[in-house]
């Protein structure tokens, strides 16, 4: 049997794909409960100019894709970072059973630790876990701002000319 650990790896290759498209780093995948990877996704709001192309969301898309049906009881989703308030209503919606990410979120973070949420379906509680490799998934977020700030200063630079 394969690990949270072990499956987050996945979601940080997701997050990678999105590093090299100039994206913030977030990737996401969703398990089935049998263990089986059935959806893939990651950030690409600025490649698709859609505010709703966040990772957990392409994955849900995906998920409810190949299983035919909105419905994802069952299955877990793994991301990087902690879902905003918009992506955790919708894995809400769609039933997700768990929700494991890497790194917190401190501003836009829906801070699942909390229980201050607005019930959506009133089933089987969701089992929400942080930290899974956190170091990682917060490694690829500060690259990637490092670099934006990096060319910004280089652009900056270039216009004092």
């Amino acid at each position: 049997m394969r690990t949270d650990e072990s499956y987050m790896g996945e979601a940080l290759a997701e997050a990678h794909k999105a590093l090299e498209a100039d994206e913030v780093p977030i990737g996401a995948i969703i398990v089935s409960q049998n263990g089986e990877v059935i959806a893939r996704g990651y950030n690409c709001v600025e490649t698709q100019k859609c505010q709703l192309a966040h990772a957990e969301l392409q994955a849900v898309k995906e998920a409810t894709r190949v299983l035919g049906d909105w419905r994802l009881e069952g299955c877990t989703l793994f991301v990087t970072l902690e879902p905003c308030a918009m992506c955790y209503y919708a894995l809400r919606a769609s039933r997700i059973r768990k929700i494991v990410f890497g790194a917190d979120s401190p501003v836009f973070g829906f801070h699942l630790d909390k229980d201050n949420f607005i019930s959506v379906y009133n089933l089987d509680a969701l089992f929400v876990l942080g930290g899974v490799r956190k170091q990682e998934s917060e490694g690829l977020l500060k690259q990637f701002f490092q670099l934006k700030r990096k060319k910004s200063e280089v652009k900056e630079r270039a216009g004092e000319d």
